[in-house]
């Protein structure tokens, strides 16, 4: 049985770093650009590409968000959502959203989502609003059965980091007051 709570950051911080946050994929979008339009494409890998992402920063007091939740399964945390209400535009920022390798197709994500969106709810946010690397074609299938489309693209946000190939892919779903998702 899958339970969702406020996550503990100085507590959970340990085994939240032990979700196996890594994904693999067969295929990558590249994003072209011609003049004024911008278009992605998917093209496949002759080699399939893993990554492993990090989970930094739990217990600091600078982190980005101010919501945190774990979801747990037979008393370890399987799954790790973050985010922070922004006022000026009422959304609300999904920082984090992991779900450990062996338990990911199991509905957790969509766990933490909905809780996620019923915060927004509570903070009148009018959208959640997450980033993903373009080479995460695993996690961009998920969060398009979760409801988010795709809004927008930058293919300068990584530049001077480990990601600089990447482009950052940015998602959003309408909050609605509704149990319909």
């Amino acid at each position: 049985m899958i339970t969702v709570r406020e996550a503990r950051l100085k507590e959970d911080a340990e085994q939240i770093r032990q979700i196996d946050a890594s994904f693999t994929t067969h295929e990558i979008y590249t994003a072209h650009r011609d003049g004024d339009q911008l278009r992605l494409q998917l093209i496949p890998l002759e080699v399939p590409y893993t990554k492993r992402l990090p989970l930094e920063a739990l217990e600091l007091k600078y982190r980005q968000w101010d919501f945190a939740l774990v979801a747990t399964a037979e008393g370890r945390i399987c799954g790790f959502v973050a985010a922070t209400y922004e006022g000026w535009h009422r959304r609300l920022t999904i920082w984090h959203i992991y779900v450990d390798s062996p338990r990911r197709k199991q509905g957790i994500a969509r766990l933490l989502v909905n809780r996620a969106h019923a915060f927004g709810i509570i903070k009148g946010a009018r959208n959640l609003w997450l980033e993903t690397s373009s080479m995460n074609v695993p996690a961009i299938r998920a969060y398009r059965k979760l409801g988010f489309e795709l809004c927008g693209l930058d293919t300068a946000f990584y530049h001077g980091s480990p990601a600089s190939a990447e482009t950052a892919l940015f998602f959003a779903r309408p909050v609605a007051d509704d149990a319909s998702r």
